[in-house]
């Protein structure tokens, strides 16, 4: 890795501060004033997922000139692929540089918000992959990434940019299914099982760093090595109710942010959870029933509970959609998926190309080129940070639900769940010390 005098001795000074990991004064406003008008973007996280990162190297508006991650042999090979000259191990050290405009988020859950917020102080824009945090309290957190550090923000719900899934929303939107009585949503289930053989540590991963604001943990590949193992397990996610739910979620939020709708006030959900020995204990299966002030319903249910329960209309037609949201009106359905487009109607589906004046926000490109060009316009992206809080906040209600067995009443005003106390902790979770000086 190479490292300038001045880099070195802003890294050295940051990391022999005091624990609470002082913020680090903004540098040069970029956008506008970039004198290359290319983004420099630093990835941190270099696991399977990151590979999407070479949007960024195939854009002629942006570039990866860093990686970081706490396995070494991760962090150089992507480094390697992108042709990013340098590669850390801690990401405090990449977001002192003053050279770099922009952060990929694409750590583990728990990870997103402490380190997105520390790059927001850093003065650099943000995209974070989802879900958004590990508690509705960091999501709450989150918010002041855009309006206390005045960053770009874009949440990693990449199905906003694909054209299909906005043209069904348009025509839900534009009246051509009539009200919307309700909306039907699915995402797949998550995992159970897993078991762990404690060894030692392996040369060239920080165990120290990967864990962060988690709880102590010994190390194991089951654990630290396999991407299901920081996917289903409660330390580290909230399942995939949250992992995979985020994008369907998303697609409802989508809409409702539209009509101003907010988020549903009471949750009904039941689901079932792995016992706690074992290393995947997140939600597996869920059933939630939700209910917007308006009396509106949405049902997010898992795959198989939605196939097995067929509750939502033409489920046979829709089965094959491994994701969905479906929006019934009192006119017909649309149901949006990454991998396709239904109708109730062939009629109905060939409006889509021109569905009437009300228009979702179009993607200026790819999802992170949609970045990319908010970095240099300084507007925010398609994906932004008040729709990705109340989606996520959607599926932190399903979770909290099934755990304490209650049904949950949500106030929009105080941002809060009421009416339950073991509700309202739950809406924290704690932090491993110094990492919980992060937020």
């Amino acid at each position: 890795m190479k490292t300038s005098r001045q880099n070195f001795l802003k890294t050295s000074a940051l990391l022999s501060a005091a624990a609470g990991f002082p913020s680090i004064v903004p540098s040069s406003v970029f956008g506008e004033n970039a004198p290359s008008k290319r983004v420099a973007v630093g990835v941190i996280g270099c696991g399977g997922r990151s590979s999407a990162c070479c949007e960024y190297v195939n854009c002629d508006k942006s570039e990866v000139v860093a990686t970081c991650d706490p396995n070494t042999e991760r962090r150089v090979k992507r480094a390697q692929e992108w042709g990013a000259k340098d590669h850390y191990n801690d990401f405090r050290q990449m977001i002192a540089r003053d050279d770099i405009d922009a952060v990929h988020v694409v750590t583990g859950d728990y990870w997103h918000v402490p380190i997105s917020i520390a790059a927001a102080k850093a003065g650099k824009d943000v995209y974070c992959e989802k879900p958004l945090g590990l508690s509705i309290e960091q999501d709450l957190a989150a918010r002041q990434i855009v309006t206390e550090y005045n960053r770009v923000f874009q949440y990693g719900t990449q199905q906003r940019s694909q054209q299909h899934l906005r043209m069904g929303i348009d025509l839900v939107l534009n009246g051509h299914i009539g009200e919307v009585k309700e909306v039907f949503v699915w995402a797949p289930q998550g995992g159970s099982g897993g078991t762990e053989t404690i060894e030692p540590v392996p040369d060239g991963f920080d165990l120290n760093m990967w864990l962060g604001p988690a709880p102590e943990a010994p190390f194991s590949k089951e654990r630290c090595f396999n991407s299901s193992g920081a996917w289903y397990n409660y330390d580290y996610a909230i399942g995939f109710i949250a992992g995979w739910g985020a994008h369907p979620v998303d697609q409802l939020q989508w809409w409702a942010d539209e009509l101003k709708l907010g988020i549903p006030v009471e949750y009904k959900t039941t689901g079932k959870i792995p016992t706690p020995d074992q290393l995947f204990n997140t939600v597996q299966h869920w059933d939630m029933e939700a209910t917007y002030a308006n009396g509106i319903k949405v049902w997010f249910t898992d795959t198989g509970t939605a196939r097995s329960k067929k509750h939502a209309p033409n489920m046979e037609q829709l089965e094959k959609f491994g994701n969905c949201t479906q929006f019934v009106g009192d006119k017909g359905w649309v149901a949006v998926s990454r991998e396709g487009m239904l109708c109730s109607s062939e009629e109905l589906r060939r409006k889509a190309k021109d569905p009437g004046p009300i228009r979702l926000k179009p993607s200026t490109g790819g999802h992170l080129t949609d970045f990319v060009n908010s970095v240099l316009s300084r507007k925010q992206p398609i994906a932004n940070m008040e729709s990705a809080i109340k989606s996520d906040i959607i599926c932190h209600m399903g979770d909290i639900g099934i755990r304490t067995g209650e049904t949950l009443k949500w106030d929009a005003k105080k941002e809060t769940v009421v009416g339950s106390e073991a509700a309202v902790k739950m809406m924290h979770r704690p932090m491993r010390a110094p990492f919980d000086q992060l937020i």
